[in-house]
């Protein structure tokens, strides 16, 4: 096992080391680095802040678009810049799709792909002599998927708690590089994610997000019938006040037996976040995705149909090769009539070793601006159409976190529909109240305590 050279605890009066685990990208990789960090934890270092004078730095990076490229690239150098003693290991899709750019980077001394990531905390177990040459750890994804070796305990400071319940996706998206990051679908066990589930539970969690590169496709790598709505009715018969949240899902996996669930079960919160990209079938099938308009439309239809509270949220991929102005009307219409509440507006970027990126009829930057700016617009209009329609009602409400810690009488909560509430008064976080929605402020609902 390669190491890197830290100073760790010992008994005699030596400094304890720290270490500092930062995060880009996904929810699938917010729940890797908890691992991370719990296992350097368990190993005698001292959870620090990225700001602070650390040992060991693990940066665990995105890859999802060129433009996350670039930031990674950026964050490493700022931190090496920042501080030159330290032991700086990168890992995550960057450092598996682009080891090599990783490694020229002066000061990076670790690079580990995603299949080993989260065999960190032993690699730096044992402090070593320095290493002649910078080691690159990397090997084949496509087998079982990288399990935890504990259970996390929980997330420090927050009070969602997310879950992974598989790795990887079969798709491949022409836009996409994540399939080969992460590697083909694998499903976690359903023992396993219920016992992931119960310690968040037992620690005082009121809402866990089940999350995954493609939580659509669980269940289908399994000998068994598992299917998502399978795991979620299995994961809602833990003891427990609390409600369950689903990460992105493509519009293709919202299947009938989902919508009945979602229906008869108040626990599933009343919001999904669509990986719906455009709203045009001909750039759907140039893009390579599973949903083309019309299957988009009759599955939120069929939501809308039974849970005319939902609110959605989804990914919205501007400017992709050949993309008109129609299309791209088209993804403004679906915004507005379909009421994408929160659309993730990004534009698309050229990714080297995707088949989009040779495509000749790339759309011009400042067309895609001005189309990305356009469709935010809509989205605030839906928001605001959205939010008009909850004022007056009285909402249980998951109080997040005091909005100034140095100022009393205001608190941050949030909706099982998504929406942020400004609550009156000191609220402890982590728990359950019910809100009187009585406005909407500054791209929040405004609320206040209503115990009748």
């Amino acid at each position: 096992m390669t190491s890197v050279s830290v100073d760790m605890p010992q008994s005699h009066p030596k400094r304890q080391a720290s270490a500092a685990v930062i995060t880009l990208g996904c929810k699938v990789n917010a729940f890797e680095s908890e691992h991370i960090a719990s296992g350097l934890d368990a190993r005698g270092f001292k959870r620090a802040a990225p700001n602070e004078s650390v040992d060991l730095f693990v940066i665990n990076t995105c890859t999802v678009t060129a433009e996350a490229d670039r930031q990674a690239r950026q964050l490493i150098r700022r931190v090496i810049r920042n501080n030159p003693e330290a032991k700086v290991v990168v890992t995550g899709c960057y450092a598996e799709i682009d080891s090599r750019a990783c490694a020229e980077i002066p000061g990076v001394d670790l690079v580990v792909g995603n299949s080993r990531k989260l065999q960190i905390p032993k690699m730096v177990e044992n402090p070593v002599e320095a290493k002649e040459s910078l080691q690159l750890l990397l090997e084949d994804i496509d087998g079982k998927p990288n399990l935890p070796e504990r259970l996390l305990e929980g997330y420090e400071g927050k009070t969602r708690a997310f879950v992974q319940v598989q790795q990887g996706c079969d798709q491949g998206c022409t836009f996409c590089i994540i399939h080969t990051a992460r590697g083909p679908n694998r499903s976690f066990s359903v023992q396993m994610i219920k016992r992931q589930c119960r310690k968040l539970l037992e620690n005082g969690y009121k809402e866990i997000v089940l999350c995954g590169v493609d939580i659509g496709s669980y269940g289908s790598d399994l000998d068994d019938d598992s299917s998502l709505s399978g795991l979620i009715k299995q994961v809602l018969e833990l003891e427990g006040d609390f409600r369950i949240r689903l990460s992105s899902i493509d519009p293709a996996h919202i299947t009938d037996q989902l919508i009945d669930l979602m229906t008869v079960e108040d626990r599933i919160c009343r919001h999904l976040h669509l990986s719906m990209q455009s709203g045009n079938t001909m750039i759907l099938k140039r893009m390579k995705r599973r949903a083309t308009r019309e299957v988009l439309y009759d599955r939120v239809l069929a939501l809308r149909k039974r849970l005319p509270e939902l609110v959605l949220s989804a990914d919205v991929l501007i400017g992709f090769p050949t993309e008109s102005e129609e299309h791209f009307m088209d993804t403004v219409k679906a915004i507005d009539e379909l009421e994408i509440a929160y659309p993730h507006v990004f534009s698309y970027s050229p990714r080297d070793g995707t088949p989009a990126s040779r495509i000749p009829s790339q759309i011009p930057h400042e067309t895609k601006k001005t189309r990305a700016r356009l469709a935010r617009n809509r989205g605030t209009l839906v928001w605001q159409r959205v939010a008009s329609r909850l004022v007056g009602r009285v909402e249980r409400v998951l109080i997040e976190r005091k909005v100034d810690p140095e100022v009393a009488g205001k608190s941050l909560g949030r909706m099982s529909n998504f929406y942020p509430v400004l609550c009156e008064g000191d609220l402890e976080a982590g728990t359950w109240k019910n809100i009187a929605i009585t406005g909407v402020l500054d791209g929040r609902l405004e609320g206040a305590l209503n115990e009748i």
